[in-house]
């Protein structure tokens, strides 16, 4: 079988360190994912990422703080006001505490989010922050996904110790939420001007998107010159809006993970590339980043997602080296080996200094709304 001489030119291009225009990331999308260019697509982006990378793998974890019905009301996300069963509700500051300190244990966590609804109480906020730095490595850094803000705010963030924030545009902005496009981009561009790391995502995608929305908005994130790219796939949850779209499937996440890592290839300041949730197949597609979670989840019916959805740090640290990565990036850019007498070792989860299955803690306390 021959392939095609579009597609062989782009590989060839990004092999050499030329990434691809966005004509070509739709024409890399719009590939039939059974084919055989799609398999080379993937195999090649996994290769030019590890060389990249250095071979090395980015352990993540967030705690989601806080749970309320969500005025941003996006129809993919559990806590949309018009939609969500969930009720008011926020971590205490010692099972925040007690989690953060869980993640970073070993010492091999890069980074540790911090994640609230789209309103929050920045004064509380920051003093979570503050605890929470003095509790963690020096080493492990700090990034914020939170609603939008301005530099103001962005500057007490980043005095406070916060490295890095999570933000995106996402796709049918909007449309499918009802927050404004230009605010999402605005605070991006705050992210930049305050020193922080902008994390980004082409997300969440659904089986409805086209390749030219995917690229549209992966490209956003190129623009503005992201520390990481990622790509996140839309999970189903009966209560969200749009799960009548349905999802779709890891192989062609994977393939969406290839794109935006042959895409980045322009982008000087992307670091690395996650994929979400955590999968063998982006990981063998140009990811070398997961995320562990706990707390509240977006896309978790469970008001703590360590007891459904999310993985823990061990079962993240396992898949990165069943990935075949041989070494853990640490946030102050030293690393650990990755290999199978360090993950044995890692192997057995901490337990919480705070027991039971669903650790929110429903009070009249919770951020203002």
């Amino acid at each position: 079988m021959r392939l095609q001489n579009r597609f062989k030119r782009i590989l060839d291009a990004a092999f050499d360190g030329c990434g691809p225009n966005q004509d070509d990331c739709i024409y890399l999308l719009s590939l039939p994912g059974d084919g055989m260019e799609a398999a080379m697509l993937t195999a090649g982006a996994d290769t030019i990422s590890r060389k990249r990378f250095g071979n090395q793998a980015i352990l993540l974890g967030q705690i989601g703080i806080d749970i309320a019905p969500c005025p941003g009301n996006c129809k993919f996300c559990v806590f949309g006001e018009g939609h969500t069963t969930f009720e008011k509700s926020r971590l205490s500051m010692e099972e925040i505490l007690s989690r953060a300190r869980d993640f970073t244990r070993q010492g091999d966590l890069y980074a540790l989010f911090l994640m609230t609804m789209h309103e929050f109480d920045l004064d509380y906020f920051l003093q979570v922050v503050e605890r929470i730095r003095r509790e963690i490595p020096a080493h492990t850094q700090i990034v914020v996904n939170i609603g939008d803000f301005d530099i103001e705010q962005g500057e007490r963030l980043a005095d406070a110790g916060v490295n890095g924030a999570y933000h995106v545009r996402r796709l049918r902005e909007g449309k499918d939420t009802s927050l404004e496009p230009e605010e999402r981009e605005k605070t991006i561009a705050t992210i930049r001007q305050a020193g922080l790391d902008f994390y980004y995502c082409c997300e969440p995608i659904g089986p409805e998107h086209t390749p030219a929305e995917l690229v549209e908005q992966m490209f956003l994130g190129i623009r503005h010159g992201c520390f990481q790219h990622a790509a996140m796939r839309r999970v189903f949850v009966s209560s969200a809006p749009l799960s009548v779209n349905g999802q779709i499937t890891e192989r062609r996440l994977a393939q969406v993970v290839a794109v935006i890592t042959l895409a980045s290839l322009a982008c000087p300041e992307t670091k690395n590339i996650a994929v979400h949730e955590p999968n063998l197949l982006g990981l063998a597609a140009g990811a070398n980043v997961v995320y562990a979670e706990t707390g509240a989840n977006p896309r978790d019916i469970e008001d703590d997602t360590s007891q459904n959805r999310g993985l823990d740090i061990c079962a993240c640290r396992k898949m990165l080296y069943e990935a075949g990565f041989t070494a853990l990036l640490r946030g102050d850019g030293t690393s650990i080996p990755l290999d199978l007498e360090y993950v044995q070792r890692t192997s057995e989860p901490q337990q919480s200094e705070v027991s039971g299955g669903s650790q929110m803690n429903n009070t009249k306390t919770a951020m203002s709304k």
